[in-house]
């Protein structure tokens, strides 16, 4: 008598689709994607009409310009005039020329009420700093070329920022007897309105050397 051969049960798959598809939500809703925060800047609102467009350009004594070329030289151009910085070395202060941070606290400060250097306009901040006088409408307007290495972009935006920070270090001691990092968050944001930190970052372009 012929031995009857056992069949294998199918399994039944009809739910695998539903399985997989809540699976997939499962990871989507549990990941983190990993994102860069690039360079934090605080953006003015874009402008509503042509009307708005013209209120928000700025007035020439206000802005500074600085450039990053091909051969990786600085030029800072103010009101003042222009300065060209050879190599890092110079822009940071050691090649017996007034580095780019001290340029900007000059600049972003006017110390000496200059009419080539921001406006000085009259605030009063309230407790412990009161009335004083600050460059509200200062910017600064960085661009590079589109071949400038990145070593030599990163040393502009540092000695940049370094301006600010410095500033802001110096006002946190004047009013606080703290230093920045000491301080609450409401008193950093009071810092922060006495020093705005306004730097413009233009798209790259192909200006070369010169």
């Amino acid at each position: 008598m012929a031995k009857s051969k056992k069949k294998v049960p199918s399994l039944n798959s009809s739910s695998m689709a539903d399985i997989s598809f809540l699976l997939l939500i499962f990871f989507l809703v549990t990941s983190s994607m990993d994102t860069d925060s690039g360079l934090a800047r605080k953006l003015p609102p874009p402008p509503q009409d042509e009307q708005n467009l013209q209120e928000m350009k700025v007035q020439q004594r206000n802005l500074m310009v600085v450039l990053v070329n091909s051969q990786n030289q600085t030029m800072v151009k103010t009101q003042l005039g222009d300065e060209w910085y050879a190599n890092v070395t110079q822009m940071v202060g050691k090649g017996g020329k007034v580095g780019l941070k001290d340029k900007v606290k000059e600049f972003v400060t006017n110390p000496n009420n200059s009419e080539q250097l921001p406006e000085l306009t009259e605030e009063d901040l309230g407790p412990p700093i009161g009335t004083v006088m600050r460059t509200a409408d200062h910017v600064i307007s960085l661009q590079n070329d589109a071949t400038t290495s990145y070593k030599a972009y990163i040393a502009v935006q540092n000695e940049l920022v370094k301006a600010y920070n410095e500033l802001r270090q110096d006002a946190a001691k004047k009013y606080y007897s703290k230093s920045y990092d000491e301080l609450l968050p409401e008193e950093q944001e009071l810092i922060n309105t006495l020093y705005p930190q306004r730097i413009s970052e233009a798209e790259p372009k192909n200006f070369g050397g010169n």
